[in-house]
């Protein structure tokens, strides 16, 4: 029997459709969708979304646990942000670490390894625990301080469960293909053993220990902007939404990687590149799309690809007016490396509305 499909995406590479089509093969695969930001991943393509039947696939949810999006609206003034964007482009630097660091010492959480399986404990140890809560990480990871259509202030957050995550998801990919390496391939867990049930616990405590670390980070950029401007977080109004996960709904085990959850009004953030911003979005619940939508624009060339073909100079030029790293050492993150945003958020427009399109002043990298 066909099994249900949907492709949202247009021009996607052969190796992602290949991925894509190698995972519905599994006979416990039942569903998918690709967004319109697909391409090439590790075992599933970025973007991708599968719905099991009693089994969870932990190389379809990825290293990065929980890796997702935290966007809260302020009343500072958009003037005093332009104004000051340096200093406190240089004041996040300074309180939040970035790229391979962490801080000196554990950061306080109501978290607690307790809560974790003995696998789960082992990864959490082996790792850099609570000094990494508050850290951003490197990549496409990034902190953005940018203005709406209102001229509303948004601080807006892409980063993940960082060391923790990434070794929970090595410890039960290891286990899932018996080989002893976290190898690629669609290697499941039946979600009734106790080894499934031991990674639907640590997963959703990774998810967890993403939201801490994504929160203690939009406190710490309130407190320095609060530094130099006057204003106030609408805390009320945080979103946050992951896209790298697995979650029971309707019998089904479905699988985003590189994807948002996008229920029926249902808020969420999609970013674009350091240049176009992000976009604030409220699902549509689009079962073809299994209730998701694209979670960025998604890359049309690879990192090592963009630092040999990319401009710094036309790199430079294109970020004119917006307070960044920009040079050799981010290239890779350059506008030009990712798709039109544009264009993906045209493609999905039966997935999500979009609600506010937030412009950058401040990007911060890793």
């Amino acid at each position: 029997m066909k099994k249900p499909i949907k492709i949202f995406a247009k021009d996607i590479e052969s190796t992602a459709l290949e991925q894509f089509r190698s995972a519905m093969e599994q006979d416990f695969a039942v569903k998918g969708a690709l967004m319109p930001d697909a391409h090439t991943g590790y075992s599933l393509p970025i973007g991708g979304v599968v719905a099991t039947e009693g089994v969870v696939v932990p190389a379809w949810v990825g290293y990065d646990i929980g890796c997702g999006m935290c966007a809260i609206p302020t009343t500072f003034r958009r003037r005093d942000i332009e104004n000051m964007s340096h200093e406190i482009f240089r004041g996040i630097y300074q309180r939040i670490p970035v790229g391979f660091n962490v801080n000196k010492k554990p950061v306080d959480s109501s978290l607690t390894p307790r809560n974790l399986t003995r696998i789960g404990k082992k990864a959490f140890e082996n790792r850099k625990g609570f000094r990494a809560l508050g850290s951003l990480g490197s990549g496409n990871h990034f902190i953005e301080i940018g203005y709406d259509e209102s001229d509303r202030i948004w601080i807006i957050i892409h980063s993940g469960s960082r060391g923790v995550g990434h070794g929970i998801a090595t410890e039960y990919m290891k286990l899932a293909s018996g080989s002893g390496k976290a190898k690629e391939g669609h290697f499941g867990l039946d979600v009734a053993s106790d080894l499934g049930q031991s990674y639907i616990n640590d997963m959703n405590w990774a998810l967890e220990f993403a939201l801490e670390n994504r929160s203690e980070m939009m406190r710490r950029i309130v407190r320095e902007i609060k530094n130099h401007c006057e204003g106030e977080a609408l805390w009320q109004d945080l979103i946050n939404r992951n896209h790298n996960h697995a979650e029971f709904k309707d019998g089904l085990w479905i699988h985003r990687k590189g994807a948002t959850h996008a229920e029926q009004g249902m808020m969420g953030v999609i970013p674009g590149n350091m240049r176009d911003g992000s976009f604030i979005v409220k699902g549509k619940g689009n079962p073809d799309a299994l209730w998701s939508s694209s979670h960025g624009a998604g890359r049309i060339m690879g990192r090592k690809q963009a630092r040999k073909r990319l401009s710094a100079k036309k790199f430079a030029e294109t970020m004119t007016g917006i307070t960044a790293r920009v040079g050799k050492g981010t290239i890779d993150e350059s506008p030009f490396a990712y798709k039109n945003i544009f264009d993906v958020m045209r493609q999905q427009s039966d997935l999500v509305e979009v609600v506010h399109h937030v412009r950058p002043i401040i990007n911060i990298k890793g």
